[in-house]
């Protein structure tokens, strides 16, 4: 009788063991308001989407100040009572940054890294870009993660070293906790190089580039041999960094890599700073966590 029982106990305690990276998804917040406009096209059983942005009801009828403020009803500035305007002494010196949510112990990390001409104080503007960096805020305080949105001294070495040692000082208190990098514009270099971080590539969630560039040696990186999941958003008509060539990036990874965790989504006459402000935070954060090992 107990031999019987033996295998469904073992059952049991796998599924229990496994339920909490299974579990981890983030609730719903605005939702309804952020979520993608109608989609034009799709490809690759939906890895590759084209969504219908249009400037006047995207901006004009969302913003009260178009490109200033956003209307209210599309952030909950309660969140900013967890947030902290802090400088982190790490190894490779003093790095200012905004931090969101829970400090110690973490479930989920996300970083936010400026582009050029950028600072901490981007990350967490609760009104421009549509309300969207309120919202980020909000899904990692709401679900007990960490937001976090430093300053960088360059897009070199420097600057990823700067990356790199926060996110060791955060990810420290909670091993576990898987670490988003989202790029903006030119934040974007520092993702790939983080990307080859041995150090940090076990720690990675997954990689946001949103309007930034492309790698060519991505495809040799620790992240990549670690199947860390890629989002890429892309405005068509992007005039520092051309769609074409982010679409030839992806094409490159779909075809040397069938079956990685990679998506692309594409904002038809959106323009550079279009990602930033129409990304799908919970989305695109859900599927990774879904997809991650």
């Amino acid at each position: 009788m107990r031999r019987h029982l033996l295998p469904t106990l073992l059952c049991l305690i796998s599924i229990l063991f496994a339920a909490p990276a299974a579990a981890l998804q983030l609730a719903p917040f605005k939702d309804r308001l952020f979520t993608y406009p109608q989609t034009l096209e799709t490809r690759d059983n939906g890895a590759y989407r084209v969504i219908d942005y249009r400037e006047l009801r995207d901006i004009n009828q969302r913003d009260a100040v178009p490109e200033r403020q956003v209307k209210g009803r599309y952030v909950s500035t309660d969140i900013r009572r967890l947030q902290q305007d802090l400088a982190a002494d790490t190894k490779a010196g003093s790095v200012r940054h905004f931090a969101v949510g829970r400090p110690a112990r973490p479930r989920i990390i996300t970083v936010y890294l400026h582009g050029q001409g950028g600072n901490r104080h981007q990350g967490v503007n609760d009104f421009t870009f549509g309300g969207n960096f309120n919202r980020i805020k909000n899904l990692m305080g709401r679900n007990g993660g960490l937001y976090l949105s430093p300053d960088v001294s360059d897009f070199g070495d420097k600057g990823a070293a700067e990356v790199a040692a926060l996110v060791s000082h955060y990810a420290a208190r909670s091993p576990e906790a898987p670490v988003f990098l989202a790029c903006g514009s030119m934040g974007g270099a520092l993702c790939w190089r983080l990307a080859r971080d041995p150090a940090l590539a076990p720690r990675l969630g997954g990689l946001l580039l949103l309007g930034s560039m492309w790698d060519d040696h991505f495809m040799g990186s620790e992240a990549f041999r670690r199947r860390v999941p890629l989002f890429i958003a892309h405005g068509s008509r992007d005039t520092v960094f051309p769609v074409e060539r982010q679409e030839t990036f992806y094409r490159a990874i779909s075809s040397a890599a069938p079956g990685y965790p990679l998506r692309f989504v594409r904002f038809e006459t959106g323009s550079h700073g279009t990602p930033i402000r129409m990304t799908d935070w919970r989305e695109t954060l859900n599927w990774m966590l879904s997809v991650r090992r």
